[in-house]
């Protein structure tokens, strides 16, 4: 390739592609490199240098400095000390002849600077949209195939919208009107791509942001938003002005605020509900109308045992678990529904195995394990640290309030050991399925502990947890059941 024919071609696709001529250059500085690859070892770590001004371009080699004794030492990609004159980790560099191009060569030259100048294009087009990332976009579809929907966001700008980020039943034909969330996302071997999702979360936040001036006003929040796409969503709305109802500024005039979303969404169903910190009465309000009897709640796992009468079970679990599984998606904790009696059962085993774990582990009277119950003193942990007023009432000698305090400070101990080393063994668990500190926490306060917990669950219902594609999503499946069957 001559000097004055890589000028000229970096002049000609910066003024056609609009993009800045270091990128070109560099674009056949690596095109160059790689038809120059196949005349050296495939393991030769090659790159070019082009003259700016002059076009004129030389090919360099690269060595690193390697003990020649070691039995890792090769020969194509290692050099000695002693015939570089550097030190042991350093990289040698010698400039090597030029390739003279043939048409195999010069062919594989344009095909490499090609595909390097569309990326750059891409990312470009990239750049212009970050600040619309998760934002909501219109575009007029311009190809439909099998598995996407290509559509056009501007007029040199296109987005890809997969099939199974349409919400169910929707069909789109070329030229129809789309609206949808843009989400930049990188694609192995493609790096940033502009994709489309009408399914998601964020598409009920900003139409509703659209329908709800309040919301740009920063008078409500939407606090969260949990999704069966085409079916049904509940969102939680918050005030910042007590004088607005933000329930009622979401409904809108005889509910044309919601019905507009509504309609842009074919029809789904909107729950919304008002937002609370405490995440028991988040609950409540969430499974509205069912009226909820009692909550029981494990801050360790997240969960939540939540007590209905038996009219309102069947409306606070919903179709096929709907409800309760959207207020538990809403509220982040695990929900679990139970009737009043069922509760009323689990609290009388509680107490009794409770009482005979006290009388087993402080080894006292069952008379007086349940006035110990009775102060409401509900762990080892609450028995070691109370005020020995709280025992003097049915424990006459305060050596024996003291024995009583040890053995309770003891068993609490062995059970913050116990908690201890179960979660670390979890952790470790979890960690040999190549899952980052994040997912594992995210993993964990869904109350996925191990790899059984990991293997039990549907491709989606991970994908609900962390992010992470389909394919990847059933190899970790399939990874945390191989010790089923070894």
């Amino acid at each position: 390739m001559q000097s004055n024919e890589i000028l000229a071609v970096v002049d000609s696709v910066s003024t056609e592609k609009g993009l800045d001529k270091d990128i070109i250059f560099s674009a056949i500085e690596t095109a160059i490199a790689s038809a120059s690859q196949r005349h050296f070892h495939e393991d030769a770590d090659l790159f070019v240098q082009i003259d700016r001004n002059t076009g004129e371009y030389s090919t360099h080699r690269n060595w690193i400095v390697f003990d020649e004794a070691d039995e890792e030492f090769h020969i194509e990609t290692h050099i000695s000390a002693s015939d570089s004159g550097l030190n042991l980790g350093d990289l040698y560099t010698k400039q090597q002849e030029n390739v003279p191009f043939g048409r195999i060569e010069t062919q594989a030259a344009r095909q490499v600077m090609l595909q390097k100048v569309r990326e750059a294009e891409r990312e470009k087009v990239v750049s212009q949209f970050k600040s619309q990332n998760n934002q909501l976009v219109n575009g007029t579809v311009k190809r439909v195939t099998r598995d996407n929907i290509i559509v056009d966001i501007s007029y040199d700008a296109e987005a890809i919208l997969p099939r199974d980020r349409l919400m169910p039943g929707e069909i789109y034909k070329i030229n129809d009107r789309i609206r949808a969330i843009l989400q930049i996302q990188e694609v192995e071997g493609r790096g940033p791509q502009l994709m489309l999702n009408r399914s998601c979360p964020e598409m009920v936040t900003e139409l509703f942001s659209i329908e709800v001036p309040e919301i740009n006003e920063d008078i409500i929040e939407i606090r969260g938003v949990a999704r069966d796409a085409g079916s049904r969503s509940k969102i939680a709305v918050k005030t910042n002005d007590g004088r607005i109802d933000p329930v009622g500024a979401c409904v809108g005039m005889r509910g044309s605020r919601v019905q507009a979303v509504s309609a842009e969404l074919g029809n789904e169903r909107i729950d919304i509900i008002i937002y609370d910190d405490n995440p028991a009465q988040l609950v409540i309000n969430a499974l509205v109308p069912a009226k909820v009897e009692s909550i029981v709640m494990d801050e360790d796992s997240r969960s939540m045992d939540i007590a209905v009468n038996q009219e309102n079970l069947a409306l606070a679990i919903g179709s096929r678990g709907q409800n309760i599984r959207l207020a538990s998606k809403l509220v982040g904790w695990n929900l679990n529904i139970i009737s009043s009696e069922e509760a009323e059962a689990k609290v009388k085993v509680d107490e009794t195995e409770f009482l005979a774990n006290l009388i087993s582990t402080l080894e006292v009277s069952e008379e007086v394990a349940e006035k110990i119950a009775l102060t409401g003193l509900e762990s080892f942990d609450d028995i070691a640290y109370a005020e020995d007023s709280i025992f003097k009432s049915f424990v006459e000698d305060e050596s024996e309030i003291e024995r009583i305090k040890g053995a309770a400070e003891d068993a609490a101990l062995l059970e913050a050991m116990g908690a201890i080393t179960e979660e670390e063994d979890n952790v470790e668990s979890l960690t040999g399925l190549n899952l980052e500190d994040k997912d594992i926490q995210k993993l964990s306060n869904k109350g996925i502990k191990n790899k059984d917990d990991l293997a039990e669950l549907a491709i989606d219902e991970l994908q609900e947890i962390i992010e992470i594609s389909s394919d990847d999503a059933s190899k970790m499946i399939m990874k945390a059941r191989e010790h089923w069957f070894n």
